[in-house]
């Protein structure tokens, strides 16, 4: 049975990861709108797998005598200056995410609740991960600059961006 204070903690991060999956379709939308198909194709496969974590969350949460919540999200922002708004907002939104899902590893020790620690060592994992593609794709599009052949090159690309880390 998790204890009040983790099942707290567990709701919160799947609120927090259903808002990810929301705010990657929100931009994956103004995207596809201004004719980055390939970013687009990149942030609805984003989305998706951030649903993916909150689902992973909410399963792990009811089989541990929980009842997970599902979340209520809220509106992104719907448009941006460009495609290095887009991803300087990801950076700062995954960095928020990898503090909370520390901040729910700080607890479960605290807690002595191993179990749930050992858990939450794939999102520990996962975040060094999305910190570090998001940072790639910010050093790549600083060396696109305004060059628009090397802006279609990093759309039709960034699809393949991280493929190397997931395989």
């Amino acid at each position: 049975m998790l204890h009040d204070t983790i099942s707290n903690a567990l709701n919160e991060q799947i609120g927090l990861e259903g808002q990810s999956s929301h705010t990657y379709l929100t931009m994956a939308v103004w995207a596809e709108t201004q004719g980055f198909d390939g970013v687009a194709e990149f942030l609805y496969a984003h989305s998706e797998e951030e649903r993916q974590h909150m689902l992973k969350l909410m399963r792990f949460v009811n089989e541990r005598g929980g009842v997970a919540q599902v979340p209520t999200v809220q509106a992104g922002a719907t448009d941006y200056v460009g495609l290095k708004e887009v991803f300087e907002s990801i950076l700062a939104h995954e960095t928020k995410v990898t503090e909370c899902i520390n901040n729910v590893v700080d607890l479960c020790l605290q807690a002595k609740d191993y179990t749930t620690h050992n858990f939450m060592q794939w999102y520990v994992s996962e975040q060094i991960e999305e910190e570090a593609l998001a940072r790639k794709i910010l050093d790549k599009l600083a060396l696109a600059g305004d060059d628009h052949g090397a802006m279609y090159l990093f759309d039709r690309d960034i699809v393949t961006f991280g493929a190397a880390d997931q395989a």
